[in-house]
């Protein structure tokens, strides 16, 4: 399996990248396109350290968006009901290459396997909306 990953940009203009071309570990180097236009997209080629690098986990939420590290997910059951987890507030993080997640808050077991991507609700990113973690950032 070839990795899929995104890209954030944390200096000048931070900017998520879902677009990448390459990436050169040995030059350091990250080439990203970028849409100018319906039709026409650029490639820039930037320093690798401008950047913070999210690889997918390879599951989607139950909306079908994929989820990748770093994301900021709401955590329900399939009927909403379950009080171990109803509308808990949690993160993305890869640990070694099993991809976990926790819920930040008031939650008995903060730490699950993210298998149960049903439960799973994609509503942002630690980069671009960390209000969403109520000043809890990673």
């Amino acid at each position: 399996m070839i990795p899929k990953l995104r890209a954030w940009k944390k200096y000048d203009s931070p900017e998520m990248f879902r677009d990448i071309a390459f990436i050169d570990f040995n030059k350091k180097l990250l080439g990203v396109n970028y849409k100018v236009s319906k039709l026409t997209t650029r490639l820039d080629i930037e320093t690798l350290d401008k950047f913070i690098l999210m690889q997918s986990t390879g599951l989607k939420d139950k909306n079908g968006t994929e989820i990748y590290e770093g994301d900021v997910v709401k955590v329900t059951d399939e009927d909403e009901s379950a009080d171990f987890c109803d509308g808990g507030i949690g993160t993305i993080n890869g640990l070694d290459e099993i991809f976990m997640w926790y819920i930040d808050g008031d939650v008995e077991n903060g730490l699950f396997d993210i298998n149960s991507s049903y439960y799973i609700e994609v509503i942002g990113n630690i980069y671009e909306n960390p209000e969403l973690l109520g000043g809890h950032e990673k």
